[in-house]
């Protein structure tokens, strides 16, 4: 097999090619759907991953490695200015790797990020969303810790939660090691992380808590028993289907959890009053785009401020391909500087 470095090199020169051969070789047309057009790279990519075995048949650990080696091509490179280290987070359970990104220029009010990658609770790593989190680091001029929570179904729901939950804690008890302001921290996440995320922000409410400085939550689950029309609509969306969707959810969840449970289904929760400030994301081609977008909206509607948005011709997972997809990493780059509003307090 060909090293990590010249997959990159071929899947970046593969994807500069002009928009409409690519979609000539990803089998022709324009892919629309639901009044959105995929980007033709992502088009592109959805055809050279149909040729190949579906995740929903793998077992978790084959499921792993895929991930690894197709992110490997598709990843940024490193963002210059942005220095790393390793962090390991105390914890009953066992200590939590983690990776702290310090800025160069970060702002001494910026509070500290915690970041959770995405992965349906059961694949992922540090590595997932390295580049994103050099990105947001920078551009929002705060540090970000990125977590490396337990998954599934090794550690099925709530360990994951837990995990992040425990690292939100340690963090804003700790910012002050990093350089931001002590006893404070922001919450953030893609995916399975944006509903950990969420559900941070309501236990810490539902414990008295103060507040994260703000939630970021990009594609979010925010509704396990979702059966809104986008997991119709793009039911057979790459990289993420509603075939996959119940694949990570069997894997995660243990007989006895309930699906509505507002600890598994954000949404569920009846009052979502009082939570912090939040930057809600959503992608265009992913059947999470209609429950991100109501999670939004009730955020909105309980008074807590949100800036909300959808790329429309991203599809979910697009935080992983800023290295292969040019509005990719515009969005991310844009999300980024979202939430360096939001820390600034202007988001209402």
């Amino acid at each position: 097999m060909p090293s990590v470095s010249t997959r990159r090199l071929i899947v970046r020169a593969l994807l500069s090619l002009p928009s409409p051969l690519l979609r000539l070789l990803a089998g022709g047309g324009v892919v629309y759907r639901g009044g959105r057009t995929l980007d033709p790279r992502l088009q592109f990519l959805a055809a050279g991953a149909a040729r190949g075995p579906a995740m929903t048949t793998m077992t978790p650990e084959e499921a792993r490695r895929a991930n690894t080696q197709g992110l490997a091509a598709l990843s940024g490179s490193p963002e210059p200015g942005v220095r790393t280290e390793p962090v390991s987070i105390p914890n009953d359970a066992g200590a939590i790797p983690a990776r702290l990104y310090r800025p160069e220029g970060q702002d001494p009010a910026a509070p500290l990020m915690v970041f959770a990658h995405f992965g349906g609770g059961v694949i992922g790593d540090l590595e997932t969303c390295d580049a994103f989190c050099g990105i947001l680091a920078k551009i929002a001029r705060c540090p970000v810790l990125s977590v490396e929570y337990r998954l599934a179904p090794e550690h099925r729901f709530p360990a994951g939660l837990e995990d992040v939950l425990a690292s939100y804690r340690w963090g804003r008890d700790n910012a002050a090691r990093f350089g931001a302001p002590a006893g404070r921290a922001a919450i953030g996440g893609d995916s399975m992380g944006g509903n950990f995320a969420a559900i941070v922000a309501q236990d810490l409410k539902r414990g008295g808590e103060a507040q994260p400085d703000l939630q970021l939550l990009i594609y979010p689950c925010t509704d396990v028993a979702s059966e809104t029309a986008s997991m119709t609509t793009y039911a057979e969306s790459f990289p993420l289907s509603r075939a996959m969707m119940d694949w990570f959810m069997g894997h995660y969840m243990g007989p006895e959890a309930d699906p509505a449970d507002p600890r598994l289904s954000p949404i569920r929760n009846a009052d979502l009053s009082g939570l912090a400030p939040a930057v809600v994301i959503t992608a265009g081609f992913d059947p999470l785009v209609d429950q991100g977008e109501a999670y939004a909206k009730r955020l909105k509607d309980a008074g807590v401020p949100t800036a909300y948005r959808c790329y429309d011709s991203l599809a979910h997972g697009f935080t992983a391909f800023t290295g292969a997809v040019p509005c990719a990493d515009v969005a991310c780059r844009e999300i980024a500087g979202l939430v360096r509003e939001g820390l600034e307090g202007r988001i209402h």
